[in-house]
């Protein structure tokens, strides 16, 4: 596993907001819920193995093997996904083909942007 190399900040006047200005109460409640699906653990490694395949349409069954659980635990995690707006799933013939919705993932980019 590698680890994302941090690197210091130099102007410390630069770390004074977020990228996007202060949130309101319910732009805060929305990011809050995003946030909440992405922090699990096999929803971190489902969201990875989309990543490293170019972010291209996968099957259920092309995840249960890259990651290794049933189909069952990946399912429930790819509806939790997609509920949330990050993923979008269609159904080609008799598969469920999930892809990553990347802007929902820009717009999280910028919320978390400080400094």
């Amino acid at each position: 596993m590698t680890t994302a190399q941090i690197l210091p900040l130099t102007d410390l006047s630069a770390c004074c907001s977020l990228g996007t200005g202060p949130l309101d109460d319910g732009e805060a409640d929305r990011y809050a819920a995003l946030f909440k699906v992405l922090a699990e653990p096999v929803r971190l490694q489902i969201l990875s193995q989309l990543a490293a395949g170019g972010c291209g349409p996968v099957s259920v069954n092309e995840l249960t093997d890259m990651v290794g659980l049933s189909q069952p635990t990946i399912s429930h995690h790819l509806k939790r996904l997609t509920e949330a707006g990050l993923l979008e799933r269609t159904r080609e013939g008799r598969s469920v083909i999930h892809r990553v919705k990347p802007e929902l993932f820009a717009e999280l980019r910028t919320v978390l942007q400080i400094g």
